[in-house]
């Protein structure tokens, strides 16, 4: 912070002190950011510890008793929740980083690295919004199967593991949002400097 001695006016010297304010990072950014990354570190965190294990007896000829064998589901399994998991790791990480530079910088730095933040919350969007939805849709088949192509359900079995993806699911769709609302925060100060000029 600087701070400097106004000079004489009219040979009038004057000893009011001109003070630059500070960068500063609103806080309505500060907490929309702390919220996509503290959002999407949970939702990573409950699917890559989401696991159960259950007794499922089988059927192998009527005359003989089923046997009973143990059944694990777990995110690894499917290949949308293993992009689930990644895609909020990486908006936490990114999230975490953009923290750090947005306070270090500030929402008035200079333009290409102001720029380059929005562009990659709106990515984050994107990737968080792809990644929530491909997740909902084979939890969606897991829920309630799909006759067309005999698909049983399975969350009438692994109903544990069912409601933790559930959870990780909204969480992440709230996180996406946060993301969202930094990229309307961003276009609206850029509006705002436009109008100003």
């Amino acid at each position: 912070m600087e701070s400097q001695y106004k000079p004489s006016v009219n040979g009038v010297e004057s000893h009011v002190k001109v003070v630059e304010k500070p960068r500063t990072v609103p806080s309505s950014d500060f907490v929309l950011r702390i919220l996509g990354l503290l959002l999407t570190l949970i939702a990573a965190v409950v699917t890559g510890v989401d696991k159960q294990t259950k007794i499922i007896p089988l059927t192998l000829i009527k005359t003989l008793p089923p046997l009973r064998v143990p059944v694990t589901a777990k995110w690894s399994d499917m290949s949308a929740f293993m992009y689930f998991v990644v895609a909020n790791a990486v908006a936490c990480s990114y999230a975490a980083i953009s923290f750090l530079v947005v306070t270090m910088v500030g929402r008035r730095g200079k333009g290409g690295r102001v720029l380059a933040v929005m562009v990659l919350d709106l990515h984050m969007v994107g990737l968080l919004f792809s990644a929530t939805g491909a997740a909902a849709a084979v939890g969606v088949i897991g829920k309630y199967g799909n006759s067309h192509v005999e698909w049983k359900k399975v969350c009438n079995v692994f109903d544990t593991f069912c409601h933790h993806l559930a959870i990780s699911l909204a969480l992440s769709l709230l996180g996406s949002l946060s993301f969202l609302g930094l990229v309307l925060l961003a276009i609206f100060n850029l509006h705002k400097k436009s109008r100003a000029k």
